[in-house]
């Protein structure tokens, strides 16, 4: 397995995400700037450990395409008369191109539908918040472990006998034994 098998371009309609998910969007009434910060400071933390090439592209205005990078995100804001969509577009026939592997964030049936003719993989905007809230993955597989644990043997695996039990004491104050405990 190579390199190019473990990453992959990672491409979201930054404007899509913000508009169909409802903290963006109440966030992007108070200003359109602080709802793109978290979404990209959200694309940080979520994929900051991986090899996967993050772009988020929104719809632009300037004269030609604006590209930055923060931290190993690429944002990229689309010239005045060329959509988002197309940017992503573009991108994803690149990548099919250059033999990289694409998945693709939008609810944009229209960007769904060119991107997964390039090959990609498209999921919804609904799909990428949900990874964007989950847990580190090993977290995850720690609680579905307790879980399972729990419904197997019906108990808890963090319980330990010994905690319900109290020192018990001579008169004298020394300790003689344990004991069950009443307390529950």
């Amino acid at each position: 397995m190579g390199l190019d098998d473990l990453s992959y371009d990672i491409l979201v309609d930054g404007y899509n995400v913000i508009k169909n998910n409802l903290m963006f969007r109440t966030l992007e009434t108070r200003s359109q700037a602080n709802a793109r910060d978290l979404l990209i400071k959200q694309l940080k933390n979520r994929f900051r450990h991986t090899l996967h090439r993050v772009i988020v592209v929104f719809d632009g205005n300037g004269t030609r395409e604006q590209v930055s990078h923060d931290d190993h995100i690429r944002i990229i804001f689309s010239r005045h008369g060329e959509t988002a969509d197309n940017v992503i577009v573009r991108l994803a026939a690149q990548a099919r191109q250059a033999g990289r592997k694409v998945v693709m964030y939008s609810d944009d049936d229209e960007v769904q539908c060119k991107v997964s003719e390039q090959g990609g993989n498209v999921h919804t905007t609904g799909q990428l918040t949900r990874k964007l809230h989950a847990p580190p993955r090993d977290v995850e597989i720690r609680s579905q472990h307790r879980q399972t644990m729990r419904r197997i043997y019906g108990l808890d695996p963090a319980y330990k006998y010994e905690d319900d039990l109290e020192p018990v004491y001579y008169p004298n104050g020394k300790k003689l034994k344990r004991r069950k405990s009443h307390r529950h």
